[in-house]
């Protein structure tokens, strides 16, 4: 099956500045960083008892995803996709392009009682491209196109020669086996580690001098497919994407936060340029996983406003009996720094709602094996085809005509607000 990421990159370079495509990526690698917490807290703990999820539950999730067919990238531990890539073979006949993290860089090593992320990063990989394409060591030609052909691949600046020159050096290395393996990969930049060693108001121009510069002599065969990066504000993303409007840019989640924090980032991301967003403890805190994929889905595509989507997930998690961690109220304050066109490290909530109408849910949530799939609340699954769709079934709107899409919107909000 045709995947969307690549559908999209074609449309995007075709037409850098009308293109409207935007790609959507749940990153559940954090196997590779977390340890036994990476698959987050399970909603099955007692009051005061802190109790993970497994990773098999973790997997699971993953499957629920894919199955959805929202987000255009599923980025995984090479542990992870050799079992849902290889051996079950889930993304066959799916559009969702599995990837896979090359690399494991000392800053991502985040174990409790360890210190590794107080430390400058070092380079590292635990995974080879050869077990990442086709599960063993020498693959034949033909068999790596078996697993997975693209990989996630993370560089930390921290403004000392050389630290970064090894990076570099790493980096082209990397490059060059992945050329000759046929392995494409995304570049995702950290922001420098420890802080100080860039002052606060330059990282933004030093991240994107360091991209610019670093990829200046990197010819084609071997440039990322797009970038994953800090949001650092309207201003340090207009700059980038106006350098070279075919270096696709992506923002990086980051912790957690407010539900308007993902929702609001992604909007403005988009709105000053960036062309992705890979998403990861944002997707993976969230109450209904499935509910808040959608809604991400629809903030990227332009049929819903950050503010609206908000109100629609907590409208969701009402119908579906999931007592939210935040009230409406509190999950709309924004505590990132996305309205600030300098970035800058400014808090801004937006006003509390005028109206519950949406209501809160304060029961008890069901367990895990008696809660009704979340993906659109129930009554929304059953897919109308009035208008055009895709082959996995998701309306087409670029063969839609403006009747169809009124009232595509108008369904859309019906189900997920009721």
């Amino acid at each position: 099956m045709q995947k969307t990421l690549d559908q999209k990159l074609a449309r995007i370079h075709a037409d850098p500045y009308g293109c409207k495509d935007f790609i959507l990526a749940d990153a559940k690698d954090a196997d590779m960083a977390f340890g036994i917490g990476a698959p987050g807290q399970s909603p099955e703990r007692h009051d005061g008892e802190l109790r993970y999820k497994t990773l098999a539950e973790y997997r699971a999730q993953i499957r629920e995803i894919l199955q959805q067919g929202l987000v255009d990238i599923m980025l995984m531990s090479a542990s992870t996709s050799e079992i849902l890539a290889l051996q079950e073979r889930l993304f066959d006949n799916s559009p969702v392009t599995p990837a896979a993290r090359a690399n494991d860089t000392t800053d991502v090593h985040v174990l409790r009682g360890g210190k590794y992320i107080t430390d400058s990063a070092l380079p590292f990989s635990t995974a080879t491209l050869d077990h990442i394409q086709c599960g063993h060591l020498g693959c034949d030609p033909a068999e790596r196109q078996r697993g997975v052909n693209l990989g996630l691949y993370s560089l930390t600046f921290n403004n000392d020669t050389v630290d970064d020159r090894a990076r570099l050096e790493e980096y082209k290395r990397f490059r060059l086996e992945a050329e000759a393996k046929g392995f494409r990969h995304f570049l995702e930049v950290f922001d420098p580690h420890p802080a100080e060693r860039v002052p606060p108001e330059m990282v933004p121009a030093f991240i994107n001098d360091a991209i610019a510069r670093s990829l200046a002599g990197v010819t084609g065969k071997g440039r990322p497919v797009f970038l994953k990066i800090v949001y650092h504000g309207p201003k340090a993303m207009e700059e980038l994407v106006a350098y070279d409007p075919h270096l696709v840019v992506g923002i990086l989640g980051g912790s957690a936060g407010t539900t308007y924090d993902a929702f609001k980032m992604l909007a403005e991301a988009k709105k000053y340029g960036a062309r992705a967003a890979l998403y990861g403890r944002k997707i993976n805190s969230a109450e209904c996983q499935l509910a808040f994929v959608r809604l991400l889905r629809h903030i990227a595509d332009g049929e819903l406003t950050a503010e609206d989507a908000v109100k629609a997930y907590h409208g969701v998690l009402q119908k579906l009996k999931i007592m939210p961690k935040r009230t409406l109220e509190e999950d709309m304050q924004l505590q990132t720094n996305v309205m600030s066109y300098a970035g800058g490290s400014k808090v801004i909530s937006l006003p509390s709602p005028r109206t519950q109408s949406v209501g809160l849910q304060t029961t008890t949530p069901a367990p895990i094996s008696q809660k009704k799939s979340c993906d659109c609340g129930g009554d929304c699954c059953s897919k109308k085809t009035a208008y055009p769709t895709l082959k996995n079934g998701e309306p087409d709107f670029a063969q839609m005509t403006t009747p169809q899409k009124i009232a595509y919107h108008a369904e859309q909000r019906k189900k997920i607000w009721g």
